[in-house]
């Protein structure tokens, strides 16, 4: 059990002459010495769980993307390739949910569990194939059916994106770029429009590259206990490489004392 911020003794002084106010009075305050001066909290720490949930996404992104975008493979590299994108993209992204409602972050949790079921669900898909269950579907063939898969993330990933707005730059970015991509990669697969899809590709790898530099940011403030790269939180000094975190972790206004909201 650790005790946060210093406990004032009755009839201390300030270096200016002013006497702390005593025990009696910081145990019924609601200001924010009150609250720090009785906080207690049992520790039960864990990284951000962003970190490994953009990571997972980042991998995925970059596979699926850059191949959609034509950048290399054949029809049959989805075949190649699912194994790593359902575990990177999928099951990280499952755990990284979980434990994101311990952060008690919302975006975080809607957009990894939205895109990591995503994920096991096209490694499926593509396992069904490579077991000859259903057909291939190769890019440029219109296809309704998995252009509503599109949809249905681009509906969930513009409200995260949104959400995200409160919270931090890159995630907003990532976000931003990745209901772009899924809305142009539903449109080409609904028309069957190959350059609408190889679009769709380049802006799956262009989240993929926010993704990266997020995770990448927010690993390193964990690190360091610092800002080492932005993009980071919207608090102005959160900007500003070794300034500390942007955060109060005693988040009392919104929820239990002693327990900090998000990541």
């Amino acid at each position: 059990m650790a005790t946060i911020g210093p406990r004032s003794e009755p009839g201390a002084a300030h270096g200016n002459g002013e006497m702390h106010r005593d025990i009696a009075e910081l145990a019924v305050a609601e200001d924010h010495a009150g609250w720090v001066s009785r906080s207690r909290i049992f520790l039960t720490p864990i990284a951000a769980p962003s970190i490994m949930g953009l990571f997972g996404l980042m991998i995925a992104l970059l596979l699926l993307g850059a191949w959609q975008a034509g950048w290399y493979g054949t029809a049959a590299t989805p075949l190649l390739i699912w194994p790593y994108v359902l575990f990177a993209g999928g099951i990280l992204q499952a755990i990284a949910a979980i434990a994101s409602f311990r952060a008690r972050d919302g975006v975080a949790v809607a957009t990894h569990t939205a895109w990591g079921s995503f994920f096991i669900a096209w490694g499926v898909l593509q396992l069904m194939v490579a077991a000859g269950r259903i057909p291939l579907v190769p890019l440029g063939t219109s296809n309704p059916s998995l252009a509503f898969w599109f949809v249905a993330l681009t509906l969930v990933t513009m409200f995260t994106a949104l959400g995200a707005l409160a919270q931090n730059t890159g995630i907003f970015t990532t976000l931003a770029v990745l209901t772009a991509a899924t809305g142009v990669s539903a449109a080409g697969y609904w028309s069957g429009n190959i350059f609408t899809l190889r679009a769709g590709g380049w802006l799956f790898v262009i989240s993929a590259i926010a993704a990266w530099l997020t995770a990448g940011a927010m690993m390193l403030e964990n690190s360091f206990g610092r800002t080492i790269l932005p993009p980071s939180k919207w608090a102005r000094r959160a900007f500003v490489p070794g300034a500390r975190g942007a955060t109060d972790p005693l988040a009392y206004p919104a929820g239990m004392p002693g327990v900090r909201v998000g990541q």
